[in-house]
């Protein structure tokens, strides 16, 4: 089940991302243009810059490369989920999988699963947030799937 904030991103701190809750937002779509442009510069892989190679490829066609992806993912969750005021810093991302090409003309959306908030022992100002981002196609199908861990500052402080 979806839930909502209780507080605009703008106003979001710690305490309001909760374990177990489930986040669905945001739509951007995947131009073919950015796609070559972004491969061209980041991963020149034929099946990513190359239209007419990417159809002899086993994808039939032309896809974005998984950072590509990745950076589209990254726009939606600091637009709609991660904390403009809060935010601290992440201290990395585990079990980052590419599972279906993404491709141009899609329309991807992220669902943001809370695993686990645990405000931190030795600076009790902060806590850390470990997340479950799915990236969503158009047919609700997970074209990436990532763990992070985000640092974010309390609302309340608590003492130690």
């Amino acid at each position: 089940m979806t839930a909502q904030f209780a507080r605009p991103v703008e106003d979001r701190y710690f305490e309001d991302y909760v374990a177990g809750s489930v986040h669905e937002f945001g739509r951007i779509a995947v131009d073919e243009r950015e796609v070559i442009e972004f491969a061209s510069r980041y991963d020149p892989q034929p099946f990513h810059t190359d239209p007419l190679a990417a159809r002899r490829s086993p994808f039939g066609g032309l896809i974005a490369s998984g950072w590509h992806t990745a950076g589209l993912m990254m726009r939606l969750v600091v637009e709609h989920y991660l904390s403009r005021v809060a935010s601290l810093a992440s201290p990395g991302v585990d079990e980052l999988r590419w599972t279906q090409p993404v491709r141009p003309g899609d329309t991807l959306s992220v669902r943001a699963t809370v695993l686990e908030a645990r405000r931190s022992r030795s600076k009790p100002d902060r806590g850390i947030v470990h997340t479950r981002f799915e990236v969503l196609n158009q047919r609700g199908e997970v074209v990436m799937s990532v763990k992070a861990m985000n640092m974010l500052r309390a609302r309340e402080p608590e003492s130690v």
